[in-house]
């Protein structure tokens, strides 16, 4: 029998490069650098392992995945049994695994009961009991009995390695898994294995906590259940949990997850494994924060405002006003009369039920979806090179790209699978990569990008003057990858577009939601219909007219989200209906309030109390992510469909709410289920006409530096005040600290010097002052940061730019530099004192 590998995607291998070998009897064919563990899994052969990971470099650290390599005539035995994840396929090399060979089977039961000498046999207790490898394995492959009769190594438990990761050092078998994880793919080396022999074992210094956006996948790649969650930890045994895939709701990636669930209720999120979006990786947003909505301000029934007060009411009761108060609205003689807000939540098939709501059912092309900064500039570029353009750059063309450009984009904090990739193709192949920003962020510099200092304001000047001249090299296989941050840039997404026409690169837009990408697919935009339609075109108001049944469209335009909140500051609003909209999140939010406090008629669909349903006239209680079915569309353009996990018997999607609207309006939407919602959308299809002309609106110059006033760089964290966080203080506490960032050369013009430490901050803080507010934060001073610019995050905790200051990157904000007194902390100390307040055996009962 012979078995021959394929060569996977992308992979240049010829029948030359194949490698033949013998595996038990069976002759295998691989490519050259194969491992033996590989090539015996070709044949359905699992040789046992514990620091074998596909995705890891091999280390050979347990010793479990022992085979036998004797010698067959040719000179290429080797007299010990060997680490077979370690040692790599030659032709003519014989193998034998646990199956064929005694010696090997021999070595592995021997490594296994080393192995379990120390090693605690608490499987009751142990989050791990029950998908354990080392469990499974040891029945395997281990002895029945125990030799070992003196006591066992124990340490005091458990130690934090940080708020969200907890370590039972007993339990812990040096596979290294953890530590090369953090090191070779998050690129946080927080956690290594310290002491030697008997006494080694994973540490942390307080100086350094392990603090990662990634860190939750130490504890799932975990073999053992030395690594667990300090949320979950004995809150379910994994035999009690029902799985479903699905697909993280936190930001434009994507991600495959598997959501375990008890009850009806989710007790964890796992990595699911999906090799061409986020292979097996999660960010500890989309691992952790699933307990948003089981708080008490989580709407369990519609509410309709009465004598100024909401009050409770049944659905039909709430339909009736809100179709009532829609259609006074529709009937008055306010200017605008009427708009439609939703916000990025939004699975593709609500997105789109929200379009054909506005434009069937009310009449307007009033609507978007980007509850954010954003810009006339915005919206042509999406029509023009985001909209009814399919799947684009996807996550291998970051891996083979000849460069990248990051533009307003900060992978880490935005897009945690676009940073693991680009982190991946710089280790694999030294990718090539800049950033135009204003310093080179943590995460930038894990991901080998190269700083392109850029004040806030001046990325169109510096977009339209490259040149191959510049240092960035940019060609027909590069790629930019633009942020939705540019769109509160003047020119900059332009700018852009001149460059890729210039280059040959290819552009792909990441924003920062789930449902941002499938919103412009559905229409979601003032300009756009659904699949890239423009509203301006007559040929696409009959396409979609024909489709949809209805005898015409609106013709016009209609206003943006800000508009819209002008309009009804003004008055001229008479009714908004609002769809996830959280106005912390605006350039403005005490305005977009007062607009809401004055629009005459106000519908909202929301899954918990907020800003906006506090000045509702009718609340429809909307459910989570978890309790309906839906797709997602990614930055890629590609669909990712996901089911329901859990029944909502108080709370409906937002697009079956719509549907009974309209029914209620007398217009009805023709689907009630996101797959007939779905199907009608394909049928549209993509727009085959005239293709949007690319938006032209030239380079705006930067703001120059006044005196005593800074440039204001921002953009928002991976973890900060997010409604996302609710309920998860173990995954708030991991958050990255709120400071105030200036060049050594901006700080001196203060009076103020590098502190003597430079892992503490300068021993002052910063003061930001305008005619809105002021803002106060620790003071660090960045080595090669641009001069003149002041950088801060867009919204930590209480400490929001928007709600405090109303300012965008590249505002000129008065700056102030305060010194004040620090005190010392002591450093590199080792903590190994475990944590208080949990009792292992209380908490086992």
């Amino acid at each position: 029998m012979t078995v021959t590998a394929k060569p996977s995607t992308g992979d240049l291998a010829t029948r030359e490069d194949l490698v033949t070998l013998t595996i038990d009897d069976v002759e295998v064919s691989v490519p050259k650098g194969t491992l033996v563990i590989r090539a015996a899994e070709l044949i359905g052969v699992a040789i046992p392992r514990f620091c074998d990971h596909p995705l890891l470099d091999p280390v050979g650290a347990c010793r479990q995945c022992l085979v036998e390599v004797p010698d067959a005539g040719n000179g290429r035995g080797i007299p010990k049994p060997q680490a077979s994840c370690t040692l790599e396929v030659a032709a003519g090399m014989v193998v034998k695994t646990q199956v064929t060979s005694p010696v090997a089977d021999k070595a592995q039961h021997g490594n296994m009961e080393f192995l379990l000498v120390n090693h605690p046999l608490d499987c009751p207790i142990c989050d791990k009991g029950g998908e354990c490898p080392l469990q499974n394995q040891s029945m395997s492959n281990g002895y029945g009995e125990s030799r070992f009769t003196d006591v066992k190594r124990t340490y005091p438990k458990p130690v934090a390695i940080s708020p969200n990761v907890l370590l039972d050092r007993e339990r812990c078998v040096l596979c290294a898994r953890c530590t090369r994880f953090s090191e070779q793919v998050a690129g946080d080396p927080f956690i290594s294995l310290i002491e030697r022999g008997a006494l080694q074992q994973v540490g942390i210094y307080e100086r350094e906590p392990f603090q990662s956006y990634f860190s939750g996948n130490t504890i799932q790649i975990c073999p053992v259940g030395a690594l667990t969650s300090a949320e979950y930890r004995f809150r379910s045994r994994p035999f009690d949990l029902v799985s479903t895939p699905s697909v993280a709701e936190h930001d434009a990636c994507g991600s495959a997850i598997r959501v375990d669930h008890r009850r009806g209720k989710v007790m964890r999120r796992q990595a699911g494994d999906d090799p061409e979006v986020n292979e097996e990786w999660i960010t500890d947003k989309d691992r952790f924060a699933f307990a948003y909505g089981r708080g008490d301000d989580r709407l369990t029934h519609p509410l309709v405002r009465e004598d100024g007060v909401l009050r409770p009411a049944s659905w039909p009761e709430a339909l009736d006003v809100a179709a009532e108060g829609l259609e006074r609205a529709m009937a008055g003689t306010r200017g605008e009369k009427v708009g439609v807000l939703v916000g990025g939540r939004l699975t593709l098939e609500d997105a789109y039920a929200y379009s054909k709501f506005a434009r069937g059912v009310l009449g307007t092309n009033s609507i978007d979806f980007r509850a954010r900064p954003h810009s006339a500039e915005e919206a042509d570029f999406l029509a023009a090179a985001v909209a009814g353009t399919g799947r684009g750059v996807t996550y291998a063309d970051l891996e083979s790209a000849s460069s990248v450009l990051l533009v307003c984009l900060e992978p880490e904090e935005e897009a945690g699978a676009i940073f693991l990739r680009l982190r991946k193709a710089w280790r694999k192949k030294s990718l090539a990569s800049w950033t135009l920003a204003p310093y080179r962020s943590r995460g930038a510099a894990k991901s080998g990008t190269t700083l392109v200092p850029t004040v806030p304001g001046a990325e169109a000047a510096w977009l339209d003057g490259w040149t191959a001249a510049s240092g960035v090299d940019l060609g027909p296989g590069s790629v930019v990858l633009v942020g939705e941050r540019a769109a509160a840039l003047s020119g900059t997404l332009s700018a852009v577009l001149r460059l890729a026409a210039r280059t040959g690169a290819r552009v792909a837009w990441v924003p920062r939601r789930a449902g941002d990408r499938g919103a412009v697919e559905a229409g979601c935009l003032p300009n756009l219909l659904p699949g890239g339609r423009p509203v301006a075109d007559p040929s696409a108001r009959v396409d979609v007219a024909s489709t949809w049944g209805t005898g015409s469209m609106p013709r016009t335009e209609g206003a943006d989200g800000d508009e819209m909140l002008v309009a009804a500051a003004d008055g001229d609003l008479a009714a908004l209906v609002v769809g996830g909209i959280d106005p912390t999140d605006l350039a403005d939010p005490a305005a977009a309030l007062d607009g809401l406090e004055r629009v005459g008629f106000v519908v909202s669909l929301e899954t918990r109390a907020s800003l906006v349903t506090e000045r509702a006239d009718v609340v429809l209680p909307v459910s989570l992510v978890a309790e309906r079915s839906g797709t997602f569309v990614d930055w890629e353009g590609r669909r990712r469909p996901f089911p329901a996990v859990l029944e909502s018997p108080n709370a409906m999607s937002d697009l079956r709410i719509l549907a009974a609207l309209a029914d209620a309006l007398g217009k009805p939407l023709g689907f009630r289920r996101p797959e007939a919602a779905l199907a009608e959308l394909d049928e549209l299809g993509p727009w085959d006409g005239t293709p949007a002309a690319a938006p032209d609106f030239g380079a705006a110059e930067p703001a120059g530096p006044a005196r005593d006033a800074l440039v204001l760089a921002t953009w928002r964290m991976g973890l900060d005040d997010s409604r996302a966080l609710a309920h998860e203080p173990y995954l708030a506490a991991t958050a990255r600290p709120a400071v105030a960032r200036v060049s050594p050369a901006t700080a001196a013009a203060y009076g103020i010097g590098p502190a003597d430490d430079p892992v503490d901050d300068a021993g002052a803080d910063v003061v930001l002052t305008n005619d809105r507010g002021e803002l106060t934060l620790p003071l660090v001073i960045e080595p090669g940061m641009v001069d003149g610019v002041v950088w801060v995050p867009a919204k930590p905790p209480g400490l929001a730019v928007a709600e405090h200051l109303a300012l965008l990157p590249g505002d000129l904000v008065t700056a102030a530099i305060e010194p004040r007194v620090v005190e010392s902390v002591p450093r590199r100390a080792l903590r190994t004192e475990p944590v208080t307040g949990i009792d292992e055996e209380e908490a086992a009962s």
